[in-house]
């Protein structure tokens, strides 16, 4: 397999994806175009490894805006896609999301000590 050389940047790496979410609660931060190659010669390469990359380097230019959220705004298309950027978090004014450190459903658990 080769090897891109594209990797999730500390600042992408608090960038969540909102495939399916809704981030109408959400403050719009700007626009990404990102692109790969999608085929080397005449070889198309699998579109699950150009759409990771494409997510991969969204995520990393969305952190560096800053935002925290990124949406797709459609299908990889011959290489490209693209995104809109959100700040949903802590930082974002009108966010309904609970931050990412936050417990699921307000409980927390521990472990019993047994004596």
């Amino acid at each position: 397999a080769c090897s891109w050389g594209i990797k999730l940047d500390s600042a992408g790496r608090d960038v969540r994806v909102a495939w399916n979410d809704d981030v109408s609660q959400c403050r719009q931060v700007g626009s990404i175009t990102v692109s790969v190659l999608d085929k080397v010669g005449p070889v198309r390469r699998g579109g699950l490894k150009v759409s990771d990359e494409l997510e991969v380097m969204a995520r990393n230019q969305a952190g560096s805006m800053p935002a925290d959220t990124i949406k797709p705004l459609g299908e990889p298309r011959n290489g490209e896609q693209n995104w809109t950027a959100y700040v949903c978090g802590r930082d974002g004014a009108r966010s309904t999301l609970p931050p990412r450190d936050a417990p699921q459903g307000g409980v927390e658990t521990y472990p019993i000590k047994e004596h």
